[in-house]
């Protein structure tokens, strides 16, 4: 049985910085200044590990949505930004990741008290990781060149091609894994000179209130990021307002496909992170010891929350029972808990909703014939699932082809090597983001990602991620790519000018 630990009083565990902030009156970020919502709302801020009330952030209005479009539209066209020479971005995104270094404390505390991952996980990875990513884009702030084209036009002509910021940016965030998310959509739109809005989910705004201190320390000029926090509709404000340049979101599908109707109102351009159900393959030469926390933290990393979660496992029939039997004692060897007690290996699901949501289709693929040999309702306080193993999963199943966005691994068994068979199987579902095959057999390793459908394919490793790499997926995971290289092209516009001589 998985092991369940519990802190008595979270905020007595966090630091004092951490308590001070979050008995302030947090309001909107807009144009440098901390303002109130017009209309005077607030919302509460809930800890998913006890359910209870931790903080109280300003409700925003579409008429605070236009406050904020306006003061990143005078920021963007008054050239307060785009026009700054890109060495001081260079210096200003450095200083941000330098910011967010200084605060890794008190920002992982607000993670993992607003969405539950252990305090550890959130600092040395989440919130390290996105200090790492405001230093790489500060990296491209000034390296953003076109290039000169040999043309066959007739007569002598100079032609070449720049790129330009895409302008406002409107960016909607997901509550699972929440700076980082942030961090992935800011960094980059800066570095290419656009000005943003951002919208925190609503279930994890406070760390994105902190940043709002990190921009005014940093230097950010006025209207350059700008932050309002609110629910669904301030985020439907920003996709319909038709001085928003671009929108980049990360969440579920079905809200991407919403988010692409309402964009074509002014072809305003879109980048989307969305589902995944990605497959991992476990071929019986891989080392087996080894790898089996691998492919279950593949899944229980954050609750399972995660679009790049190896949901679907395939185990080779040679090894399927040893694979099965390892995975599920090291599901019930995980401690279940608050993400700010040090024994704590995994916390809850980020709500009610979402906690009601995965207990569902969990009784639906054991109503549908699959075995549950680890894991099901932890039945305690807050909304915690414990690790969960199901086994003798089929393609027919719920669990098999429903993204499910909770610690839940879905088994299945493999008897083929033919690598066209294989990445039939990959490829059965709506999704393409991740998958990772485990072998020592690397031609088949090599074949068969190069067969499979998804954004991103590790081999002996899974969510592994650097900023360098790009990040997106194919089919219904997606539009475009963040991180790296690719991460530029969605933030800025190219432009060719042709020139006749003479």
């Amino acid at each position: 049985m998985t092991k369940v630990f519990t802190i008595s009083d979270p905020l007595a565990s966090v630091s004092a910085e951490t308590r001070a902030f979050l008995g302030q009156k947090h309001k909107l970020f807009i144009g440098g200044d901390s303002v109130d919502a017009v209309d005077g709302a607030r919302r509460d801020v809930v800890d998913p590990a006890t359910g209870k009330v931790i903080a109280n952030v300003a409700d925003a209005s579409p008429e605070d949505v236009n406050r904020a479009v306006a003061a990143a539209r005078k920021a963007f066209d008054g050239g307060v930004w785009a026009e700054t020479k890109p060495l001081e971005r260079v210096k200003l995104l450095w200083r941000i990741g330098e910011l967010i270094d200084k605060y890794s404390e008190q920002l992982a505390e607000l993670d993992t008290l607003d969405e539950g991952s252990p305090y550890g996980v959130v600092k040395n990875g989440y919130i390290a990781g996105a200090a790492e990513h405001f230093r790489y884009f500060s990296g491209w702030a000034n390296k953003i060149t076109g290039d000169t084209l040999p043309v066959s036009l007739p007569g002598d002509w100079h032609v070449y091609t720049t790129r330009e910021p895409v302008g406002v940016v409107g960016q909607i965030l997901p509550w699972n894994v929440p700076f980082l998310m942030m961090a992935w959509k800011l960094a980059p739109a800066l570095a290419a000179g656009c000005t943003v809005v951002v919208k925190p989910a609503e279930d994890t705004p406070l760390s994105a209130m902190l940043f709002a201190e990190i921009c005014r320390e940093a230097g950010v000029p006025e209207g350059v990021v700008n932050i309002v926090t609110g629910d669904g509709k301030i985020g439907a404000a920003l996709v319909d307002h038709r001085d928003i340049d671009k929108i980049g979101f990360t969440g579920s599908t079905a809200t991407g496909q919403a988010i692409v109707r309402a964009a074509s109102g002014n072809l305003k351009r879109v980048s989307l992170e969305l589902g995944g159900k990605s497959p991992v393959f476990v071929f019986p030469d891989a080392d087996i010891d080894g790898l089996i926390p691998q492919v279950a933290e593949a899944v229980y990393l954050n609750s399972g929350q995660a679009c790049s979660a190896g949901s679907r496992l395939y185990i080779h029939e040679d090894v399927y029972d040893r694979v099965i039997e390892g995975v599920a004692a090291y599901s019930e060897g995980l401690k279940l808990g608050h993400g700010l007690d040090p024994a704590t290996n995994m916390g809850p699901i980020i709500s009610q909703k979402q906690y009601e949501r995965v207990n569902g289709l969990l009784e639906a693929g054991v109503k549908q014939g699959a075995s549950m040999v680890a894991g099901g309702d932890a039945g305690m306080e807050g909304y915690f699932v414990r690790p969960t193993l199901l086994r003798d999963v089929t393609p027919e199943m719920t669990v098999y082809k429903e993204e499910i966005f909770g610690p839940v691994i879905s088994a299945m068994k493999l008897n083929t090597r033919n690598i066209d068979e294989l990445a039939r199987e990959a490829n059965n579902t709506e999704y393409g983001l991740a998958a990772s095959i485990w072998t020592k057999d690397l031609p088949l390793a090599h074949k068969l990602a190069a067969k499979i459908r998804a954004g991103t394919i590790w081999l002996n490793a899974h969510n592994m991620i650097d900023p360098s790499m790009g990040w997106g997926g194919f089919k219904q995971s997606g539009w475009g790519r963040e991180m790296g290289r690719s991460a530029m092209d969605i933030y800025t516009e190219q432009k060719t000018v042709a020139m006749k001589l003479g």
